[in-house]
């Protein structure tokens, strides 16, 4: 077993290369529209330089987490680290909206690599309060890169919509000090995986597949952190998209003042984050999703009736502290129930879950913003994350009923 403790090279490594997973879709974000007119290409297609990555992180995530069980996390952290600096900065250099368009594709790779990977090296590298430390750093690196790139980002942008594109290089010598500081967790002593090399892993796919559903099946668990994952994503992309809506109607209209609200949102996602080893010790995890819930069912209820530009800082407060204390609490939970063997398989799960709800959440609440408008949509998530917190608060307090009757 890995050290215990959260102070080795190794982890700084890995909470940096957490935040890239962020900056995949924030750091492009504020110049699509200059890419569209610099491109000529419509709305829609700009917008897929944002939404390209995401797909591809959707299918290849399950692929990468079965490399990742057969020849442990090192070498596709490694590896994705390269492909996702190559990936996203061959944009630098691109000069069509083709070329444009394939470089994402090659960064959704490379991003799925490192989330699965940092997920797995976690869990392998650290355990008790140090895995629960390293994995609110881990919350805690996403949500601060949530607040900072978008503001490297437009910073960038001011010289030319390509030069964006270059920050992704950072994760080219972020790969080479990975190599030399992160440890391989799974080899055995002849080099091969521990996982690796097994009948299961040159099983057929519906042998895999049967295989998965059985393990749902036996722990049921599983599947219920798999819905809150795409649900605290799918709210989470709430706030992006809408917010900036919102806040053009309580007078606040400049890009930079926008982005000041989200980075609020973020800062108090890392607060959240970074105490959450602390937290963990003193309440069950359930109790900290539970408060997250009841949180993001205020903020948004807030965001529905607030009408001064001060009143609008409270519900993104809210609604990060909630994200700072769900993701980590996700991460920890598919630890807790996932096959010891199969850590990569169902911790890309998480990722393939959440960012479909990225990119279904517009889609799920964009149709209320013409019949209720955009205060009418985030009462519907302040619906949404009400009903959450009711389940949960039910099922804890039947459970709490049924140990006091044993």
């Amino acid at each position: 077993m890995a050290p215990s403790t959260t102070h080795g090279r190794e982890l700084w490594v890995i909470v940096a290369a957490a935040t890239l997973t962020v900056m995949a879709g924030a750091i492009v974000a504020p110049v699509v529209p200059q890419i569209q007119r610099e491109l000529g290409v419509s709305g829609t297609a700009a917008g897929l330089i944002i939404t390209t990555h995401g797909g591809v992180i959707v299918l290849a995530s399950p692929l990468v987490g079965a490399l990742v069980d057969r020849v442990g996390p090192r070498r596709p952290f490694v590896g994705g680290l390269v492909v996702y600096g190559l990936g996203g900065g061959a944009g630098f250099v691109a000069d069509g909206f083709g070329p444009l368009l394939a470089s994402r594709v090659v960064l959704g790779v490379g991003t799925a690599a490192v989330y699965t990977a940092v997920t797995v090296l976690i869990y392998d590298l650290y355990e008790g309060q140090a895995m629960e430390r390293a994995l609110g750093y881990r919350s805690s690196a996403n949500s601060l890169g949530a607040a900072v790139w978008p503001l490297v980002g437009g910073a960038a942008g001011v010289v030319a919509w390509n030069v964006p594109f270059g920050i992704y290089l950072v994760a080219l010598p972020l790969g080479l000090v990975a190599a030399a500081t992160v440890p391989e967790t799974r080899s055995t002593p002849d080099g091969t995986s521990e996982a690796g090399g097994s009948a299961g892993s040159r099983a057929s796919l519906s042998t895999r597949l049967a295989a998965t559903l059985a393990t749902f099946r036996d722990r049921p668990g599983l599947p219920l952190v798999y819905l809150l994952a795409f649900g605290a994503n799918a709210l989470l992309y709430v706030v992006v998209v809408f917010y900036p809506q919102f806040l053009s109607r309580v007078g606040v209209s400049s890009s930079f003042a926008i982005s000041l609200y989200l980075a609020a949102n973020g800062a108090a996602g890392g607060v959240a984050a970074v105490g959450y080893d602390r937290l963990v010790d003193r309440a069950a995890r359930s109790t900290l999703v539970l408060v997250a819930l009841v949180c993001w069912t205020v903020g948004f209820a807030l965001a529905a009736v607030v009408e001064t530009r001060a009143g609008a800082v409270v519900p993104v407060v809210l609604l990060g502290l909630g994200v700072g204390l769900v993701f980590p609490s996700t991460f920890a939970w598919v630890e807790r129930f996932a096959p010891a063997e199969k850590t990569g398989q169902f911790s890309s799960y998480i990722a393939s879950f959440g960012y479909t709800g990225q990119f279904l959440s517009p889609l799920l609440f964009g149709p209320l913003v013409p019949l209720v408008g955009v205060r009418g949509v985030f009462g519907a998530a302040a619906g949404v994350a009400g009903v959450g917190a009711l389940g949960l608060g039910v099922w804890a307090w039947r459970r709490a009923s049924a140990v006091a009757d044993a």
